[in-house]
């Protein structure tokens, strides 16, 4: 799901989020959110939104069994290369 809202910039840097957003993302009154700067541009969600999301993107097989397998990989390559 992807919908635009604007959302002004007020005296001394209050932000009014949407009340559509708000009831969407089912953010209260008194819910810390997160804001995480990117080259992009900022993410705004809750601790819990911006840790799924970091799951996500971590999500697959880890770095070190990948790390393993090439090395076993390697190993084998030269063992049947001494043979």
């Amino acid at each position: 799901m992807s919908t635009t809202f604007v959302a002004p910039l007020g005296d001394r840097g209050r932000l009014v989020l949407p009340a559509k957003l708000r009831a969407s993302q089912n953010w209260e009154q008194g819910d810390s959110l997160v804001l995480v700067e990117t080259s992009k541009g900022v993410l705004i969600a809750t601790r819990r939104q911006a840790l799924d999301l970091l799951r996500d993107q971590l999500a697959g097989e880890s770095l070190v069994h990948e790390l393993i397998d090439e090395r076993r990989q390697a190993a084998k390559a030269e063992q049947s290369g001494d043979e």
